[in-house]
């Protein structure tokens, strides 16, 4: 089987810490162990949104893929449990070669590994999200200073992470822009901690419900 290009779609009450960090300068990225001094996933304290890609295989449980899914037919993508998931009765889903998919907004409970789906999904065609405010560092009047060097050796560091998932990570704006399942602003503080503010931007892709 043959595997086109990627297609990304979008796409614990405390942390506890694999091992200690020392901050550093802003603009530094200091020296992270390889394997080591990772955070933990984080847990929703409330109920979350999610929008992505809900994928199951014959007799296996479903799937939410918030990251990137291959653009094969069926397509192909791996995500948490999502535990009590049926599919819905909307016409909005396809089946093929044993395999069940569909894109929607779901909401639910998460506990750093699995997603528990406690609303009826919404199919993302049919979707309105009520949208955040733009980050500021988006603008380019607000560019960060980090050179090229630093801001590559943070998105490598990042891929690197085994405990908790980065869906995503690029460049943009002298920061570097990291997407994870759900942060509290634990995540964002501990990179703060490491590479010195204004040089990891995290965001969730699971958005509190309802959102404040």
């Amino acid at each position: 089987m043959s595997f086109p290009r990627a297609l990304i779609v979008l796409a614990i009450p405390a942390l506890l810490l694999a091992g200690c960090a020392t901050p550093a300068d802003p603009g530094d990225a200091g020296d992270v162990v390889p394997g080591g001094g990772q955070p933990q996933p984080i847990a929703a304290a409330g109920e979350v949104t999610g929008q992505g890609t809900v994928l199951q295989l014959d007799g296996e449980p479903a799937q939410f893929c918030l990251g990137a899914v291959m653009e094969s037919y069926p397509p192909q993508c791996s995500g948490p449990e999502l535990i009590g998931w049926e599919w819905p009765d909307d016409g909005m889903w396809e089946s093929s070669n044993g395999v069940t998919w569909g894109t929607y907004a779901v909401s639910g409970t998460w506990d750093g590994v699995a997603f528990t789906e406690t609303y009826p999904p919404i199919p993302l065609a049919l979707y309105d999200p009520i949208r955040p405010e733009p980050d500021p560092r988006a603008d380019p009047a607000n560019a960060g200073d980090n050179s090229e060097e630093l801001l590559t050796r943070v998105q490598d560091e990042l891929s690197a992470w085994t405990d908790v998932t980065v869906l995503t990570s690029y460049p943009e704006n002298g920061y570097v822009w990291a997407t994870v399942y759900y942060d509290d602003g634990t995540i964002q503080s501990y990179l703060d901690e490491v590479y010195g503010p204004d040089v990891v931007v995290v965001q969730s892709a699971l958005r509190d419900f309802p959102p404040s």
